[in-house]
């Protein structure tokens, strides 16, 4: 038997694709972002994250040209996309309403700094700037030009991620008590100037942020290199809210299968989340009468329920709505601020692990 708490849960959630919503004529709450966009874009940095921005792109709205460095990558992707290949950022920044920023990134900031300068809407992909000083100071000058700012979170915009965040807001799941996340994988050759509590832990700060509306007070990190000699290659970060949640963030570039997953402790329930397969299982209990001399049969009634939501390309509905965002001036899904809140509390965690102590953040 469905409990109340789920059985409300499954009926409103208008995101969930499965026999028990369609039967009750659920559809989509999200609004329907753009089919296709009038925005002439760019694309700065085509490996392999930049060629799917290139790819999302050509399919919504006009992609100009792509720019980058090796110059054989720049003119191969240009060719498959049937787009132009540019010498330079200023030339491609003369021709375009708004760029993604794909490359490595230590280049981040300067690239970013261009683009607000010629006007431009632009995204810079995660981990931003890698700084939250010149986070702070790429939303200051995005501000003063009033340029759209977009940061690359793109678990923000992953369905189930959605469909949890609407629930825990509703208050579907009662309070949040507890969050834990793993995120591991083998190391990604493209990653070279940063460390898997920038490259991946950021995701899983992001997220808890997202999901909960909590800040951090205080972090505590283990980890250190393994098998990578410049930096680390696992990590385990232990977070407090300054709402009084605990999340738990494991990292890793050592495991030979990806994982990404993150649970949540409620008040109301058992929650996990499986960022690749987007679904979410919900779990209860009820506890019935019992003997309290007969520890060993103690009559529990479980509820587990399997829900998955409409499946979509996270990074699709990113990029869509950056572009809705630079359109309209409205604000995207994840800004500027965002990213600074996120680096943050990653650099603090980064800190912590340096210094084996917690480290409690200002404000």
């Amino acid at each position: 038997m469905i409990t109340p708490l789920i059985n409300v849960a499954l009926s409103a959630w208008q995101l969930i694709d499965n026999e028990h919503a369609l039967a009750s004529g659920a559809k989509r709450k999200y609004p329907d972002y753009l089919s296709r966009s009038m925005l002439k874009v760019g694309v700065i940095g085509v490996g392999s994250m930049g060629q799917n921005h290139a790819r999302i792109y050509s399919e919504t709205a006009e992609l100009v040209g792509v720019y980058d460095l090796d110059r054989a990558q720049c003119k191969k992707v240009a060719e498959r996309f049937g787009t132009k290949a540019f010498d330079s950022v200023e030339g491609m920044l003369s021709e375009v309403d708004a760029v993604s920023v794909c490359t490595i990134t230590s280049t981040h900031h300067d690239i970013a700094e261009k683009a607000i300068g010629a006007g431009r809407g632009l995204l810079v992909e995660k981990p931003f700037t890698g700084s939250s000083e010149t986070a702070a100071d790429l939303c200051r000058k995005a501000e003063r030009e009033g340029v759209t700012l977009a940061a690359g979170f793109v678990e923000r915009h992953n369905p189930v991620v959605g469909a949890a965040r609407e629930a825990l807001q509703a208050g579907r799941f009662g309070k949040a008590i507890s969050f834990a996340s793993r995120r591991v994988s083998s190391f990604p050759a493209r990653i070279r100037d940063v460390g898997v509590i920038m490259d991946l832990g950021i995701h899983d700060v992001d997220v808890l942020r997202y999901l909960t509306g909590e800040e951090a007070r205080s972090v505590f990190a283990l980890g250190g290199r393994f098998s990578n000699p410049t930096y680390e290659d696992h990590a385990s970060m232990l977070v407090e809210t300054k709402g009084g949640l605990e999340a738990y963030l494991e990292v890793n570039w050592l495991t030979p299968m990806k994982v990404r997953k993150v649970s949540l402790t409620c008040s109301g329930g058992f929650v996990q989340l499986d960022y690749m397969d987007q679904s979410m299982e919900i779990s209860s209990s009820t506890i019935k009468e019992f003997d309290a001399a007969d520890a060993f049969r103690v009559p529990l009634e479980y509820d587990v329920r399997r829900v998955s939501v409409r499946k979509e390309e996270p990074l699709r509905r990113e990029l869509e709505d950056f572009l809705r965002a630079s359109e309209t001036g409205g604000r995207p899904c994840a800004g500027g601020e965002d990213a600074w809140a996120d680096l943050k509390l990653c650099e603090a965690a980064l800190q912590s692990l340096r210094t084996g102590k917690k480290f409690t953040l200002e404000g």
